[in-house]
């Protein structure tokens, strides 16, 4: 027996689609998901192997287990406890730069980490870490496209100066950033790029949503930026300038 068209209009409905958006995602016609759901006709190999990667099932769960039957009646929910479980071993859920402008909206939830890629790294303690693409030069000489991965910081108190933060707030989104306390002012904090063509910025305590401290840093081999003595040279001269102005500031 197949539960196949039972399925279907399960996972559809938990995900709060209408025939017609989940047909959309399969590139078949509306008209078909209703045979589907009603048992008139089987879907095709094809598309039951898109259903399967959009659910993350296998086929014979898909074809061969009635979900609707799981315990707690809500198979994805049952499914996400495990993924967020695993995670605690070291899996690390990744963030690319076209899903950051949907992360600010989604990061809290669920069934939109759900669907993040993920993998792991063997040097990685305990922990919860969460990767993100970065791009363009503000933090040369990381270069763009470079992956941090982060771990959670729970307590904006545990955040320390001059360290590399991926920093979730509700006006800038997701950037990574050197951070600096003000020890006048708790309820700000200034944001520096590395590279000194940009301008340090204040952000609220109260706007930021997520803070990650930076662990690691992926890229490719031989895209690091190089600098030239002269480069370096005014950049540690551009640097001084800017802590010795902030200094000031927060004095």
């Amino acid at each position: 027996m197949s539960y196949a068209g039972k399925n279907l209009r399960y996972l559809r409905k938990l995900r709060g689609w209408t025939q017609e958006e989940f047909a959309n995602k399969l590139s078949i016609k509306r008209s078909l998901i209703g045979a589907y759901e009603e048992e008139r006709a089987e879907p095709r190999l094809e598309v039951l192997e898109s259903m399967c990667s959009i659910f993350k099932l296998s086929l014979d769960e898909l074809l061969l287990k009635d979900l609707t039957a799981v315990k707690g009646n809500n198979y994805l929910d049952q499914r996400r406890r495990l993924k967020m479980a695993a995670s605690s071993t070291g899996e690390i859920q990744f963030v690319p730069v076209k899903a950051a402008a949907g992360y600010l909206a989604g990061y809290a939830d669920p069934e939109f980490i759900d669907e993040l890629n993920t993998f792991t790294l063997p040097m990685l303690g305990p922990g919860q870490y969460r990767a993100f693409e970065i791009v363009g030069d503000s933090m040369m000489p990381t270069p763009s496209g470079s992956v941090i991965v982060g771990e959670k910081v729970d307590d904006i108190e545990d955040v320390k100066n001059s360290n590399t933060y991926v920093v979730l707030s509700r006006n800038e989104g997701v950037v990574y950033k050197r951070i600096m306390k003000n020890n006048r002012a708790r309820n700000k904090f200034t944001l520096m790029s590395d590279n000194p063509q940009y301008e340090p910025y204040l952000v609220n305590a109260e706007d930021v949503l997520e803070m990650w401290k930076a662990v690691y840093i992926l890229h490719k081999a031989n895209t690091a930026q190089r600098w030239d003595m002269n480069q370096l040279a005014g950049i540690v001269s551009n640097l001084q300038d800017q802590v010795s102005s902030l200094k000031k500031k927060m004095n």
